[in-house]
């Protein structure tokens, strides 16, 4: 019996009720990935909508992976991953337009050094092209307080694409928007962590593979166009909640022994004064959501210690250059830096 030949690359898509939008951005994808040796997965975490129609009528080369339910952005890569076989996987948003030949560079770049164990392209907005947008930009960072922001978008502000980024370097995180990852690597780490359900889980599995003495890289040569906030709007107090309690689980799972309880004593400072500052502004949801995610976390700690062992036994090195030695909320707010290259200049 002849052996199935193994994909190169795997571009899976997660989707939960987003029948409009597949039927909006798949197209692009089909269009702009006919290679051989590289497959369109749909991963469809119990949609309800005719998700399941849309692609099985209209895109019969695209294979569809169907969910009993909701398992959340970490739950449904895991467990529609786990039923793939490819050298490479691409975790791609189904509110993503790729442009042409976007995956050969990121492919190049992956095939060049066996020690990248992930990288992202450069991610631009699909109302306005010709700007950076709100989820990867041009690369992620993260601050010595678990902040996380992006290279071409400091929190509401949003640079212009006139090709300052169109190069290849080393970044501390990329986004889930459009990650490609090493699939040997995502799978023996134990891919996204399902207790995250939603957001910043791709910055713990990065910053796993950062501290276990890989790289993670920024494409900047290959384009994609992200709509943003189809799952959940940036002032919805459940995302406030989850952005909030993650950053936690991240920086208890990933810091180093010395460091991990001063850091979290001076994020919870910074939060109580981010949740007053919701409470004065007459965000009643996002105020209780910030208090909501400490508690959470501390009583949830335990259930994360065994993969904080986990981590730590894995792990070669804990100072990163990409991990910026400031507070970004104070660079920001306070000495008004609104852009990458004013915080560390080349």
């Amino acid at each position: 019996m002849k052996k199935k030949r193994l994909d190169k690359v795997a571009v899976a898509i997660l989707n939960w009720n987003g029948k409009k939008l597949l039927e909006e951005f798949l197209p692009s994808v089909t269009e702009n990935t006919k290679f051989d040796g590289i497959s369109i997965y749909i991963i469809d975490n119990g949609s309800t909508d005719g998700s399941d129609d849309v692609v099985r009528s209209g895109f019969q080369d695209v294979k569809y992976i169907q969910l009993d339910k909701n398992y959340g952005f970490p739950g449904g890569y895991n467990k529609g991953l786990s039923q793939i076989k490819a050298e490479y996987y691409i975790l791609l948003n189904n509110d993503v337009e790729v442009s042409p030949g976007w995956l050969d560079p990121m492919i190049r770049l992956m095939d060049s050094d066996k020690s990248i164990a992930a990288c992202q392209p450069k991610i631009l907005s699909y109302r306005n092209r010709d700007e950076f947008e709100y989820a990867g930009a041009a690369g992620g960072f993260i601050d010595t307080y678990g902040f996380p922001f992006c290279r071409g978008r400091f929190f509401n502000v949003f640079e212009k694409d006139t090709g300052q980024y169109n190069f290849e370097d080393e970044i501390f995180w990329a986004t889930g928007a459009c990650l490609m990852i090493r699939s040997e690597l995502y799978n023996f780490f134990g891919g996204l962590d399902e207790d995250f359900f939603a957001h910043m889980e791709e910055i713990d599995l990065c910053w796993r593979l950062k501290n276990a003495g890989y790289k993670i890289m920024y494409q900047g040569h290959s384009d994609v166009y992200h709509l943003g906030g189809a799952t959940l709007n940036r002032m919805n107090p459940f995302k406030t909640y989850l952005n909030f309690r993650n950053n936690l689980y991240l920086l208890y799972k990933n810091l180093p022994k010395g460091r991990v309880f001063k850091t979290l004593f001076v994020r919870y400072l910074l939060d109580m004064t981010a949740a007053f500052k919701f409470l004065f502004g007459f965000e009643f949801g996002n105020f209780w959501a910030v208090i909501r995610a400490h508690l959470s976390f501390w009583s949830t700690k335990h259930r994360f210690r065994k993969k904080r062992m986990n981590n730590m036994s894995v792990a070669k090195k804990f100072s990163h250059y990409e991990m910026y030695e400031g507070l970004i909320v104070y660079d920001f707010f306070i000495k008004r830096k609104k852009q990458f290259n004013q915080l560390r200049p080349k």
